[in-house]
């Protein structure tokens, strides 16, 4: 059994920041050790992290990896390598693929393909309709991270409008139900009027006032009066609207049952930005005002957002052609995740314990992921090495996401991933990723 030390690394873990070292055996933490350490002798592999900050490793609730059936615009291979880039060692695959992850066929082929092909670990949504409800009690629950809910979509069958199954969904599982919250009827009304005014080529900063705040609250709203009248669990993601958080509560992670996600996007940009990067930050929801911008950050501060992850969700750059309506919704966000939030904390945003705590513990904590998303002694080594004060610029040669384009393009940080443990397997070493790295899928003790 390998026994590789990171020593002597500024660990950040369970609110604390201290400097230590920590002994990886096989794939498991075995022992965390305070204060400077030497011990050049007794071990396979030792690593000086002075200087470094480790961290548990990222767990992304929110990916959408394309594969099977999307795979021109990326593929579990690839987009698991962006991940171990960034410092991400386990995700959670969204199910509007093709074939969708609506049967349990489509989800027992969809965890095959993952097992195969991904570089970090792993599990899979499994997708509500308006007619699938009846699978639910068949689900395995220590396989399924949940049930992903679309409110707001036009993909395929996915969009769940019909209040009947609305009930039957939120009182049908005791699963986590994941929800992507846009009221459709006033994105139509409000997209008629644009498209009276400026026909089928309605500029791209209009996205934001056709999947406008209304209909985000709306459907919010919606989803918490189902959630409290049937005692569900429910996860409303990427909120974007100051005017949603007025629906939260602050509590303790352990005594709610209805909790928030920001993504990355919505906290790095604004409308402003349209100006410069167009139909590059077209998502849904929609990139809205700074000052929407400015609440989600102090909502998670606030103990209002619970958790940070990407919705990373690559395009080819020629479908992000054009304005609100042509081009598509969505963007790659995996790989500089990560860096994007410490780049926050430099800018005084944030500090490093929420950042750990709201990308590593709770997304652990609130979805039972079994010995992940902490640096403890018995649990699995999933771990990332970042070094501060260290420069580099975004260039489309470092970006590994298939589709080949970032937002961040140009963008200069200041922190650097240098190594990520999956297991125990050093998946990513300064620049190189671990073809040979496999990741696990992950074990969920649902409650």
């Amino acid at each position: 059994m390998k026994r590789t030390l990171i020593e002597n690394a500024t660990i950040v873990n369970q609110g604390r920041i201290f400097i230590g070292s920590v002994l990886i055996e096989g794939q498991k933490i075995s022992r965390i050790m305070t204060g400077i350490h030497h011990s050049p002798f007794l071990y396979d592999q030792i690593i000086d992290a002075t200087g470094c900050y480790l961290l548990p490793g990222v767990i992304d609730e929110h990916v959408h990896f394309r594969d099977p059936g999307l795979t021109k615009k990326a593929d579990i291979t690839t987009e698991s390598r962006a991940a171990a880039a960034g410092g991400v060692t386990s995700i959670m695959d969204m199910p509007n693929t093709l074939p969708q992850t609506t049967t349990l066929e489509a989800l027992d082929e969809k965890r095959k393909l993952m097992d195969e092909k991904s570089i970090v670990n792993y599990s899979c949504y499994f997708g509500a309709t308006n007619t699938n409800y009846n699978l639910f009690k068949q689900l395995d629950s220590q396989h399924v991270c949940g049930i992903k809910l679309f409110m707001g979509s036009s993909t395929g069958n996915m969009l769940v409008d019909r209040r009947d199954s609305l009930r039957r969904i939120f009182g049908g599982t005791d699963l986590i139900i994941a929800a992507h919250c846009e009221d459709q009827d006033i994105i139509k009304a409000n997209t008629e009027r644009y498209r009276q005014k400026y026909g089928d080529d309605i500029p791209v900063q209009f996205h934001a006032v056709m999947r406008s705040k209304e209909a985000c609250v709306n459907s919010t709203r919606l989803a918490i009066e189902l959630a409290q009248e049937t005692g569900a669990r429910l996860h409303v993601m990427h909120v974007s609207t100051s005017e949603e958080l007025l629906l939260f509560h602050k509590a303790p992670l352990d005594k709610k049952r209805i909790t928030a996600e920001a993504c990355i996007s919505h906290l790095l940009f604004s409308e402003a930005d349209y100006a410069t990067l167009g139909a590059l930050i077209k998502c849904n929801p929609a990139i809205k005002t700074a000052q929407d911008k400015q609440a989600l950050r102090q909502a998670v501060h606030d103990g209002l957002i619970d958790t940070i992850a990407t919705d990373h969700a690559p395009h080819l750059l020629s479908e992000k052609e054009g304005g609100a309506l042509k081009a598509t919704s969505g963007m790659p966000m995996i790989q500089f995740s990560l860096v994007s939030m410490l780049e926050l904390v430099n800018e005084g945003v944030f500090n490093l314990e929420t950042i750990v705590e709201k990308m590593c513990h709770t997304p652990a904590l609130l979805y039972g992921i079994r010995q992940r998303g902490f640096i403890r002694e018995g649990f699995q080594a999933d771990l990332v090495l970042v070094r501060p004060n260290s420069p580099w610029t975004v260039t489309s040669d470092r970006i590994l996401s298939k589709c080949g384009w970032s937002p961040l393009e140009g963008h200069e940080f200041h922190w650097q991933i240098e190594r990520t443990f999956v297991n125990g397997c050093l998946a990513y070493d300064n620049g190189i990723v671990n073809e040979n790295c496999r990741g696990e899928e992950l074990f969920f003790d649902h409650s």
